[in-house]
């Protein structure tokens, strides 16, 4: 039985032990060595959503599962140390929501915790009256992604890491 709630500042150590497991681990046979650790530049912890209140834990008992949530602000995907981060507020007349820095322990994966956590972040922005959602996903979670109904807007490379990485900018219109 998972619990989710909002992220809080006591949570950020086990965040980021948690996304560097799944970084090395669950990257492997998607990433070569050297990517996965170039990637560790574009991936990590964003703490403006954990200001935000858009960023969730899931727990298994005290354990922390899994994380991820959404943003309401353009950087479509990076932690504080990321190269092109904006923190403008998206319009939800016309841009999209994002979701943000999804994480699975190794051990929890497909037992429905990022689709918990997609279903709590579409709701709310949904809620807030965004229309439609976007992501930058990794190869290794492009195929959970298009399960959950998201498509393949385009496939590209961060070349801000010293090795480019591939990416997909994947959409879903909310209500779907």
């Amino acid at each position: 039985m998972f619990t989710i709630r909002i992220a809080e500042e006591r949570d950020v150590d086990a965040i980021r032990s948690l996304m560097e497991l799944a970084i090395n681990q669950l990257q492997r046979g998607y990433l070569t060595p050297e990517q996965i650790e170039a990637s560790k530049a574009g991936m990590g912890l964003d703490r403006l959503l954990i200001d935000d209140g858009t960023y969730f834990c899931v727990l298994e008992e005290d354990e922390l599962v899994g994380c991820g949530g959404w943003s309401r602000r353009a950087t479509l995907y990076g932690g504080n140390h990321s190269a092109g981060r904006d923190p403008r507020l998206l319009d939800p007349a016309t841009e999209r929501a994002r979701i943000r820095a999804m994480y699975t322990h190794p051990d929890h994966v497909r037992k429905g915790i990022g689709r918990l956590i997609l279903n709590v972040s579409e709701k709310a922005a949904s809620a807030e009256g965004f229309g439609e959602i976007e992501m930058a996903a990794t190869m290794a979670g492009k195929p959970f992604y298009e399960r959950c109904g998201y498509v393949v807007e385009s496939e590209w490379f961060d070349e801000n890491a010293a090795v480019p990485v591939p990416l997909a900018t994947m959409t879903k219109r909310l209500g779907d």
